[in-house]
């Protein structure tokens, strides 16, 4: 039977770096208050002249590099972002042109922090139909470009980056074993930016009465988040018929420490078996897992062989998880 195998992963974080005691000195915080409800320090910050595909075109090219393969070879290009370049045309088919793979397809999804698990449901779907061999699947955010700085409640969350993976067809042990998504768009003003869509166009009259930044009822999305991840990792261990004590590592979606113990209090996870780069890099929505993925291989907490998941949530509401062997 053909897999998905993932056979290279990369990142890449901008080299401005803000911490909480920065951000003290822009809105009522304390690196303390930061902390505690979050377990952030730090976060990246792009550069002016970085957009979202310029983020995604160095993670693939590292990605390119891990997996040992030339952008030629690749079939498809998916990026998932919330935050692209541009409305049109979409941030992938930038990222395709800026790495040189010359005859892949190309495309965009948005389902904001599950992003790169949507995507890679849909490169384990292509390359086990057979419709492709090798997909690049990129997770690219410039979070902080949707930010009001002095509000505190969203603000502090999010930072900037990108991760990418490159998966082939193989068809041996190694591989994706099962993908898992979900959503509920009745919670989607939960997490949302109201402005800039068809729904609330931005006009010159209204440009300073529309809001263009992120809003989130923070206490409903707690709730949400705990169900949602427990949801979507009880789903993928009942799909991949694997038992949590046979995990060797989760990687979940970087949003929020409190909010990931609790989902791995509920399923019976031991911390040692949790991968966690929040503190350094916060939120970084749909690049969030990608870029834990490359620095958890990097750190050697992944090896051939080892059994691993991924779980996210996000704004939508979406939320989904897979369950890989290395």
């Amino acid at each position: 039977m053909i897999k998905a195998r993932i056979i290279g992963t990369g990142h890449y974080l901008p080299e401005r770096v803000l911490t909480n005691n920065d951000l003290e000195h822009l809105m009522d915080t304390t690196d303390e208050w930061i902390r505690q409800r979050t377990g952030i320090l730090q976060r990246h910050i792009a550069a002016d002249n970085e957009a979202a595909s310029d983020l995604a075109a160095h993670a693939s090219q590292n990605a390119m590099k891990s997996a040992s393969i030339s952008a030629e070879e690749i079939d498809f290009v998916i990026c998932a972002t919330l935050t692209p370049d541009y409305f049109m045309p979409s941030s992938g088919c930038l990222v395709q042109h800026k790495i040189g793979a010359k005859r892949a397809g190309a495309c965009d999804i948005n389902a904001a922090c599950s992003g790169f698990i949507y995507g890679l449901q849909q490169a384990d779907a292509l390359i086990r139909a057979g419709v492709h061999k090798t997909i690049l699947v990129a997770g690219s955010e410039i979070m902080t470009s949707r930010l009001d700085w002095t509000k505190r409640d969203t603000a502090v969350l999010f930072g900037d980056g990108s991760g990418a993976v490159v998966l082939r067809a193989d068809n041996g042990d190694s591989g994706v074993i099962t993908t898992y998504t979900a959503s509920d768009g009745g919670g989607h003003d939960i997490l949302m930016v109201p402005a800039g869509g068809s729904a609330q166009a931005i006009t010159p009259e209204n440009i300073n009465e529309l809001n263009r930044g992120i809003l989130m009822n923070g206490r409903e999305l707690y709730k949400r988040a705990v169900y949602a991840f427990g949801d979507a990792v009880e789903q993928a261990l009942k799909r991949a018929n694997v038992r949590v004590d046979e995990i060797d590592l989760f990687v979940p979606h970087q949003a929020n420490k409190r909010i990931i113990a609790a989902a791995c209090e509920r399923i019976g996870l031991p911390e040692e078996k949790i991968f966690l780069n929040l503190d350094q890099v916060a939120n970084t929505s749909a690049a969030s897992i990608p870029i834990a993925l490359d620095q958890a291989c990097a750190q050697g907490r992944i090896r051939e062989g080892s059994l691993v998941l991924l779980a996210a949530f996000g704004a939508g509401l979406t939320w989904g998880s897979a369950v890989i062997r290395w």
